[in-house]
């Protein structure tokens, strides 16, 4: 016969598996602006190298630009996904403390109800 989950341990195990989807989410969020700051990077070296007219994406257009006027825009780009990526830091640092703890709460309310978490080893 299946022992019962206390409610606040089922509360805990579902709270802990919505933090995770959470976490998941801003993980692959993270990486999609780091591989954007990369092209920045990469667009900011070529520009660097480039001789001749220079061209940015406007929308749908591109344009006539100054190399200044293209490197400034990149530059601001490029901080602006910077300070993204540092939000998406501290929210994944809360998320995996949260985790943390309902981890050990978790453990904690399984050992009092005398479950078998499955983690034997």
């Amino acid at each position: 016969m299946a022992q019962q989950m206390p409610k606040q341990l089922e509360d805990d195990v579902k709270e802990y598996n919505a933090t995770l989807g959470q976490l998941q989410i801003l993980l692959f969020q993270k990486q999609q602006l780091k591989f954007q700051l990369d092209d920045m990077e990469n667009a900011l070296r070529e520009l660097d190298k480039a001789k001749g007219t220079v061209y940015r994406n406007v929308g749908t257009l591109l344009l006539q630009s100054s190399r200044d006027e293209a490197a400034n825009d990149l530059k601001e780009r490029k901080e602006l996904l910077g300070v993204r990526v540092s939000s998406i830091e501290k929210q994944e640092q809360k998320l995996r403390e949260r985790m943390d703890e309902l981890k050990k709460s978790i453990e904690k309310g399984a050992g009092a109800a005398g479950l078998n978490l499955g983690g034997a080893g």
